[in-house]
């Protein structure tokens, strides 16, 4: 039977989700703990990539085993598993559900503190600049004239096409924290922190929306802005059509 996994992460101390050769991932410490208590190896196929540092409050991914699952699965995987991963759920699926390709849209957010903040600077972006956020928001608005966002890729990544169809982005400030929100079908790598670091220089005014505009036209990386840390990046929500 194939069986979704639903479950939350701290990026801190990983390279991301997906298993890389010289890096901790979360992949890797999820496959070891089920492969110890299924007792078989156990691949797991995860909605998507993030990059090293950035958390996930929801993240799914699909694993196929045929016995029935233990007793209180959830209950033992987190017992098992470090304190940044926290498993919510294990559930059956189709056979042909795929926690990836199914995946019909996914939702980040972003958040920069205000202000010198010792309990938020793990999990923010401190910025001491005054930024314009009304100018922020109409390069929001600039997003939605396009679908290919090459010039927000990292540079040499291998993937067949820049485009993503956008349905929500926009800006808010909410107790000392500027939040940024964006949803589409999919992303690409580094796409949503080189977004968020352009916006940045708009919104303190190095980048008129005329040239941010050019920018996304050009489809080139380097006249885009800089990439913020992953840290404050956090993957919010994925949606799939059967639930």
């Amino acid at each position: 039977m194939r069986y979704f996994i639903h479950l939350s992460y701290n990026g801190k101390n990983y390279c991301g989700w997906q298993r890389q050769p010289h890096s901790l991932s979360v992949q890797e410490e999820l496959e070891k703990a089920m492969s110890l208590l299924l007792r078989e190896p156990i691949a797991l196929v995860g909605a998507g990539r993030t990059d090293t540092g950035v958390h996930a409050r929801n993240y799914f991914a699909h694993f196929d085993y045929t016995p029935s699952l233990p007793h209180n699965l959830v209950n033992k995987l987190n017992s098992f598993l470090p304190k940044e991963i926290a498993i919510k759920d294990i559930f059956s699926v189709s056979d042909s559900a795929h926690a990836r390709f199914d995946a019909t849209s996914r939702t980040y957010q972003y958040f920069i503190s205000l202000e010198k903040n010792p309990f938020l600077y793990e999990q923010s972006y401190y910025l001491f600049q005054s930024l314009d956020i009304s100018l922020m928001n109409e390069a929001c608005k600039i997003l939605f004239e396009f679908n290919d966002f090459q010039c927000f890729s990292k540079s040499n990544t291998d993937v067949k096409t820049y485009i993503c169809e956008l349905k929500e982005a926009h800006w808010r400030e909410e107790g000392g924290l500027l939040i940024f929100r964006i949803t589409a079908d999919r992303f690409l790598r580094n796409m949503v922190r080189a977004i968020v670091g352009t916006m940045i220089e708009v919104g303190n005014k190095k980048i008129s929306l005329t040239e941010f505009r050019s920018i996304i036209e050009s489809k080139n990386r380097s006249k885009a802005g800089f990439s913020v840390p992953g840290n404050a990046l956090f993957l919010e929500e994925i949606t799939y059509p059967f639930f």
